[in-house]
């Protein structure tokens, strides 16, 4: 059986640029074709539900201090 290819080591940023992105729907088709070479399926679902998580803590912050 062989090896399968070392997938590269992505950074923290990249994957956030990457959700931040697709949260917006502004992607370029090879910018696209260029993180499913990337990022892993794990690092994409974990990246969204931080990302999500952090725009509902912000909705909520705006709302406290407006309804203050």
């Amino acid at each position: 059986m062989a090896p399968s290819p070392a997938t590269p080591k992505v950074s923290p940023l990249v994957i956030a640029r990457t959700v931040f992105w697709s949260f917006l729907g502004i992607r370029k088709r090879q910018d696209h074709v260029a993180d499913l070479v990337k990022l892993t399926p794990v690092q994409v679902i974990i990246g969204g539900f931080v990302g999500a998580m952090l725009f509902i803590a912000t909705l909520l912050t705006i709302v406290y201090f407006v309804t203050r």
